[in-house]
Protein backbone atom coordinates (compact mmCIF):
# COMPACT_ATOMS: atom_id res chain seq x y z
CA UNK A 1 0.00 0.00 0.00
CA UNK A 2 1.58 3.31 -1.00
CA UNK A 3 1.93 5.96 1.95
CA UNK A 4 2.14 9.51 1.63
CA UNK A 5 5.41 9.47 3.43
CA UNK A 6 6.98 7.32 0.75
CA UNK A 7 6.30 10.14 -2.09
CA UNK A 8 6.59 13.48 -0.24
CA UNK A 9 10.01 13.99 -1.47
CA UNK A 10 10.31 12.86 -4.59
CA UNK A 11 10.25 15.15 -7.39
CA UNK A 12 7.36 15.95 -10.30
CA UNK A 13 8.49 16.19 -13.67
CA UNK A 14 7.04 18.99 -16.04
CA UNK A 15 6.71 17.74 -19.08
CA UNK A 16 6.63 21.53 -20.84
CA UNK A 17 5.74 22.89 -23.90
CA UNK A 18 8.99 22.90 -26.56
CA UNK A 19 11.10 20.02 -27.51
CA UNK A 20 14.49 21.14 -28.94
CA UNK A 21 13.28 21.62 -32.64
CA UNK A 22 13.86 24.97 -33.81
CA UNK A 23 10.70 25.32 -34.06
CA UNK A 24 10.11 25.03 -30.67
CA UNK A 25 13.02 27.53 -30.07
CA UNK A 26 11.05 30.12 -32.03
CA UNK A 27 7.99 29.25 -30.16
CA UNK A 28 10.19 29.79 -26.95
CA UNK A 29 12.03 32.98 -27.91
CA UNK A 30 7.95 33.91 -28.66
CA UNK A 31 6.97 33.10 -24.90
CA UNK A 32 9.56 34.93 -23.49
CA UNK A 33 8.79 38.01 -25.43
CA UNK A 34 5.31 38.26 -24.72
CA UNK A 35 6.54 37.18 -20.89
CA UNK A 36 8.94 40.16 -20.79
CA UNK A 37 6.13 42.42 -22.60
CA UNK A 38 3.77 41.29 -19.55
CA UNK A 39 6.24 42.24 -17.17
CA UNK A 40 7.15 45.62 -18.42
CA UNK A 41 3.56 46.98 -19.13
CA UNK A 42 2.50 45.92 -15.80
CA UNK A 43 5.06 47.15 -13.67
CA UNK A 44 4.75 50.60 -15.66
CA UNK A 45 1.34 50.43 -15.06
CA UNK A 46 1.90 50.35 -11.56
CA UNK A 47 4.57 52.34 -11.38
CA UNK A 48 2.64 55.60 -13.08
CA UNK A 49 -0.36 54.94 -10.88
CA UNK A 50 1.86 55.13 -7.86
CA UNK A 51 4.22 58.14 -8.93
CA UNK A 52 0.93 60.69 -10.34
CA UNK A 53 -1.03 61.95 -8.01
CA UNK A 54 -3.68 62.32 -10.15
CA UNK A 55 -4.55 58.67 -10.28
CA UNK A 56 -4.35 58.29 -6.68
CA UNK A 57 -8.50 57.34 -7.24
CA UNK A 58 -10.19 54.05 -6.04
CA UNK A 59 -10.42 52.98 -9.89
CA UNK A 60 -6.81 53.58 -10.34
CA UNK A 61 -5.92 51.70 -6.95
CA UNK A 62 -7.84 48.82 -8.12
CA UNK A 63 -6.30 48.75 -11.73
CA UNK A 64 -2.74 48.72 -9.78
CA UNK A 65 -4.04 45.38 -7.83
CA UNK A 66 -4.98 43.66 -11.06
CA UNK A 67 -1.46 44.85 -12.75
CA UNK A 68 0.26 43.20 -9.74
CA UNK A 69 -2.13 40.08 -9.59
CA UNK A 70 -1.00 39.88 -13.32
CA UNK A 71 2.51 40.45 -12.67
CA UNK A 72 2.98 37.83 -10.13
CA UNK A 73 0.69 35.85 -11.97
CA UNK A 74 3.18 35.60 -15.18
CA UNK A 75 6.44 35.50 -12.39
CA UNK A 76 5.00 32.62 -10.37
CA UNK A 77 4.97 29.81 -13.97
CA UNK A 78 7.46 30.90 -16.71
CA UNK A 79 10.47 31.82 -15.31
CA UNK A 80 10.64 27.93 -14.17
CA UNK A 81 9.72 27.24 -17.61
CA UNK A 82 12.17 28.84 -19.08
CA UNK A 83 14.99 27.71 -16.89
CA UNK A 84 13.85 24.09 -17.56
CA UNK A 85 13.89 24.53 -21.31
CA UNK A 86 17.18 25.69 -20.74
CA UNK A 87 18.94 23.53 -18.62
CA UNK A 88 17.92 20.72 -20.13
CA UNK A 89 16.05 19.46 -16.58
CA UNK A 90 12.09 19.15 -16.13
CA UNK A 91 12.40 18.34 -12.38
CA UNK A 92 10.59 20.39 -10.02
CA UNK A 93 10.44 19.68 -6.31
CA UNK A 94 7.58 18.39 -3.93
CA UNK A 95 7.36 21.79 -1.99
CA UNK A 96 8.21 24.00 -5.24
CA UNK A 97 5.03 22.22 -6.64
CA UNK A 98 2.99 22.84 -3.79
CA UNK A 99 4.47 26.47 -3.98
CA UNK A 100 3.73 27.18 -7.22
CA UNK A 101 0.45 25.62 -7.43
CA UNK A 102 -0.52 27.54 -4.32
CA UNK A 103 0.63 31.16 -5.89
CA UNK A 104 -1.21 30.57 -9.17
CA UNK A 105 -4.37 29.48 -7.76
CA UNK A 106 -4.43 31.84 -5.19
CA UNK A 107 -3.33 34.84 -7.44
CA UNK A 108 -5.97 33.84 -10.03
CA UNK A 109 -8.82 33.66 -7.59
CA UNK A 110 -8.14 36.71 -6.28
CA UNK A 111 -8.10 38.11 -9.77
CA UNK A 112 -11.63 37.07 -9.98
CA UNK A 113 -12.88 38.12 -7.15
CA UNK A 114 -11.08 41.29 -7.98
CA UNK A 115 -12.43 41.76 -11.81
CA UNK A 116 -15.83 41.05 -11.00
CA UNK A 117 -15.49 44.30 -7.99
CA UNK A 118 -14.34 46.51 -10.81
CA UNK A 119 -17.41 46.45 -12.43
CA UNK A 120 -19.57 47.64 -9.54
CA UNK A 121 -16.54 50.45 -9.43
CA UNK A 122 -18.15 51.27 -13.18
CA UNK A 123 -21.80 50.46 -11.77
CA UNK A 124 -21.36 53.72 -9.65
CA UNK A 125 -19.28 55.48 -11.58
CA UNK A 126 -22.12 55.87 -14.88
CA UNK A 127 -25.17 54.75 -12.54
CA UNK A 128 -24.52 57.01 -9.73
CA UNK A 129 -21.50 59.58 -10.48
CA UNK A 130 -22.74 61.98 -7.47
CA UNK A 131 -22.16 59.49 -4.89
CA UNK A 132 -18.99 58.05 -6.50
CA UNK A 133 -16.97 59.87 -4.05
CA UNK A 134 -19.19 58.44 -0.89
CA UNK A 135 -19.83 54.76 -2.66
CA UNK A 136 -16.20 54.90 -3.76
CA UNK A 137 -14.19 56.31 -0.77
CA UNK A 138 -10.54 55.21 -0.73
CA UNK A 139 -11.49 53.26 2.57
CA UNK A 140 -13.81 51.08 0.27
CA UNK A 141 -11.33 50.61 -2.62
CA UNK A 142 -8.53 49.03 0.48
CA UNK A 143 -11.43 46.73 1.85
CA UNK A 144 -11.93 45.64 -2.07
CA UNK A 145 -8.77 44.73 -2.83
CA UNK A 146 -8.14 43.04 0.82
CA UNK A 147 -11.75 40.71 -0.19
CA UNK A 148 -10.03 39.83 -3.50
CA UNK A 149 -6.84 38.58 -2.16
CA UNK A 150 -7.78 37.15 1.07
CA UNK A 151 -10.50 34.83 -1.13
CA UNK A 152 -7.85 34.03 -3.14
CA UNK A 153 -5.17 33.11 -0.83
CA UNK A 154 -8.45 31.19 1.10
CA UNK A 155 -9.22 29.14 -1.71
CA UNK A 156 -5.77 28.50 -2.36
CA UNK A 157 -4.69 27.63 0.64
CA UNK A 158 -7.76 24.72 1.20
CA UNK A 159 -7.24 23.18 -2.41
CA UNK A 160 -3.58 22.91 -2.48
CA UNK A 161 -3.38 21.51 1.04
CA UNK A 162 -5.96 18.91 0.37
CA UNK A 163 -4.35 18.47 -3.12
CA UNK A 164 -1.05 18.09 -1.64
CA UNK A 165 -1.79 15.50 0.85
CA UNK A 166 -2.97 12.59 -1.45
CA UNK A 167 -0.71 9.90 -2.16
CA UNK A 168 1.24 9.95 -5.60
CA UNK A 169 2.20 6.61 -6.30
CA UNK A 170 2.54 6.01 -9.97
CA UNK A 171 3.56 8.33 -12.31
CA UNK A 172 5.47 11.32 -11.57
CA UNK A 173 5.54 13.04 -15.02
CA UNK A 174 3.38 16.33 -15.27
CA UNK A 175 1.56 16.85 -18.39
CA UNK A 176 2.30 20.27 -18.43
CA UNK A 177 4.27 23.74 -17.92
CA UNK A 178 3.63 24.06 -14.39
CA UNK A 179 1.62 22.29 -11.39
CA UNK A 180 -1.70 23.29 -12.67
CA UNK A 181 -4.44 21.60 -10.53
CA UNK A 182 -5.79 19.47 -13.10
CA UNK A 183 -2.49 18.24 -14.41
CA UNK A 184 -1.48 17.68 -10.74
CA UNK A 185 -4.85 15.66 -9.82
CA UNK A 186 -4.20 13.15 -12.76
CA UNK A 187 -1.21 11.52 -10.85
CA UNK A 188 -3.23 11.27 -7.66
CA UNK A 189 -3.74 7.87 -6.59
CA UNK A 190 -7.14 6.82 -4.81
CA UNK A 191 -10.41 8.35 -4.80
CA UNK A 192 -10.67 11.69 -5.44
CA UNK A 193 -14.30 12.30 -6.16
CA UNK A 194 -14.87 14.50 -2.91
CA UNK A 195 -12.18 16.85 -3.84
CA UNK A 196 -13.49 17.05 -7.60
CA UNK A 197 -16.70 17.95 -6.24
CA UNK A 198 -15.40 20.26 -3.85
CA UNK A 199 -13.29 22.31 -6.63
CA UNK A 200 -16.23 22.12 -8.98
CA UNK A 201 -18.20 24.35 -6.18
CA UNK A 202 -15.05 26.30 -5.95
CA UNK A 203 -14.83 27.12 -9.31
CA UNK A 204 -18.86 27.86 -9.71
CA UNK A 205 -18.42 30.72 -6.42
CA UNK A 206 -14.95 31.91 -8.18
CA UNK A 207 -15.58 32.33 -11.57
CA UNK A 208 -19.64 31.56 -11.98
CA UNK A 209 -21.05 34.46 -8.94
CA UNK A 210 -18.47 37.11 -10.19
CA UNK A 211 -19.59 36.60 -13.27
CA UNK A 212 -23.32 37.11 -12.08
CA UNK A 213 -22.13 39.85 -10.42
CA UNK A 214 -20.89 41.43 -13.69
CA UNK A 215 -23.75 40.93 -15.41
CA UNK A 216 -25.78 42.42 -13.33
CA UNK A 217 -23.74 45.76 -12.98
CA UNK A 218 -23.54 45.68 -16.92
CA UNK A 219 -27.07 45.77 -17.31
CA UNK A 220 -27.86 48.28 -14.62
CA UNK A 221 -25.25 50.41 -16.58
CA UNK A 222 -26.96 49.46 -19.98
CA UNK A 223 -29.60 50.47 -18.87
CA UNK A 224 -28.69 53.83 -17.66
CA UNK A 225 -26.63 54.66 -20.81
CA UNK A 226 -29.75 54.13 -22.64
CA UNK A 227 -31.84 56.82 -20.45
CA UNK A 228 -29.20 59.45 -21.39
CA UNK A 229 -29.96 62.02 -24.48
CA UNK A 230 -26.24 63.27 -24.95
CA UNK A 231 -24.75 60.59 -27.53
CA UNK A 232 -21.56 61.75 -26.10
CA UNK A 233 -22.39 61.05 -22.80
CA UNK A 234 -23.18 57.27 -24.32
CA UNK A 235 -19.70 57.13 -26.12
CA UNK A 236 -17.63 58.47 -22.77
CA UNK A 237 -19.70 55.62 -21.12
CA UNK A 238 -19.38 52.76 -23.36
CA UNK A 239 -15.28 53.52 -23.77
CA UNK A 240 -15.26 53.75 -19.97
CA UNK A 241 -16.66 50.11 -19.71
CA UNK A 242 -15.46 48.84 -22.72
CA UNK A 243 -11.89 48.16 -22.02
CA UNK A 244 -12.84 46.11 -18.57
CA UNK A 245 -15.57 43.93 -20.67
CA UNK A 246 -12.85 42.72 -22.51
CA UNK A 247 -10.48 42.09 -20.09
CA UNK A 248 -13.57 40.54 -18.28
CA UNK A 249 -14.47 38.03 -21.60
CA UNK A 250 -10.91 36.80 -21.85
CA UNK A 251 -10.26 35.83 -18.14
CA UNK A 252 -13.70 34.28 -17.31
CA UNK A 253 -13.89 32.99 -20.82
CA UNK A 254 -10.59 30.80 -20.35
CA UNK A 255 -10.86 29.83 -16.70
CA UNK A 256 -14.24 28.21 -17.31
CA UNK A 257 -12.89 26.50 -19.92
CA UNK A 258 -9.89 25.32 -18.14
CA UNK A 259 -11.99 24.02 -14.91
CA UNK A 260 -15.48 23.64 -15.82
CA UNK A 261 -15.05 21.52 -18.66
CA UNK A 262 -16.40 18.12 -18.04
CA UNK A 263 -13.56 15.69 -17.33
CA UNK A 264 -14.13 13.26 -20.32
CA UNK A 265 -13.64 16.63 -22.72
CA UNK A 266 -10.40 16.98 -21.29
CA UNK A 267 -7.00 16.49 -22.98
CA UNK A 268 -3.69 17.53 -21.94
CA UNK A 269 -3.00 19.84 -25.28
CA UNK A 270 -6.09 21.54 -24.22
CA UNK A 271 -5.15 22.82 -20.70
CA UNK A 272 -1.79 23.39 -22.26
CA UNK A 273 -3.59 26.14 -24.62
CA UNK A 274 -6.21 27.57 -22.35
CA UNK A 275 -3.32 27.92 -19.33
CA UNK A 276 -1.27 29.50 -22.25
CA UNK A 277 -4.00 32.01 -22.53
CA UNK A 278 -4.89 32.63 -18.87
CA UNK A 279 -1.52 32.95 -18.03
CA UNK A 280 0.63 34.48 -20.35
CA UNK A 281 -1.39 36.25 -22.82
CA UNK A 282 -4.33 37.54 -20.54
CA UNK A 283 -1.61 39.14 -18.58
CA UNK A 284 0.21 40.84 -21.03
CA UNK A 285 -2.73 42.48 -22.80
CA UNK A 286 -4.48 43.86 -19.90
CA UNK A 287 -2.24 46.57 -19.71
CA UNK A 288 -2.73 47.48 -23.57
CA UNK A 289 -6.33 47.17 -23.06
CA UNK A 290 -7.11 48.78 -19.68
CA UNK A 291 -4.51 51.01 -18.97
CA UNK A 292 -2.95 52.86 -21.93
CA UNK A 293 -6.15 52.78 -23.93
CA UNK A 294 -7.03 55.19 -20.57
CA UNK A 295 -6.74 58.80 -21.56
CA UNK A 296 -5.80 59.63 -18.15
CA UNK A 297 -2.62 57.07 -17.28
CA UNK A 298 -1.57 57.81 -21.41
CA UNK A 299 -1.54 61.57 -20.03
CA UNK A 300 0.43 60.50 -16.63
CA UNK A 301 2.91 58.71 -19.00
CA UNK A 302 3.39 61.99 -20.99
CA UNK A 303 4.19 63.61 -17.63
CA UNK A 304 6.79 60.86 -16.34
CA UNK A 305 8.54 61.40 -19.55
CA UNK A 306 8.36 64.96 -19.93
CA UNK A 307 9.54 64.92 -16.17
CA UNK A 308 12.95 62.55 -17.06
CA UNK A 309 13.78 65.19 -20.40
CA UNK A 310 13.94 67.90 -18.04
CA UNK A 311 16.01 66.49 -15.93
Amino acid sequence: MCGWNQTSLEDFILQGLFDDSFNHLCLFLLIMLVFLTAVSGNSLTILLICADPRLHTPMYFLLSQLSLLDLMHVSTTIPKMASNYLSGQKSISFVGCATQHFMYLSLGGAECVLLALMSYDRYVAICHPLRYTVLMSSRVGIMMAVMSWLSGFVNSLILTSVLMSFPFCGSRIIHHFYCELPAVLKLVSGNISVFETTVYICSIILLLLPIILVSTSYGFILYSVMQMRSAGSKRNAFATCSSHLIVVSLWYGAGMFSYMRPKSQRTSLQDKVGSVFYSIITPTLNPLIYTFRNKDVAKALKRVLRRDIVA
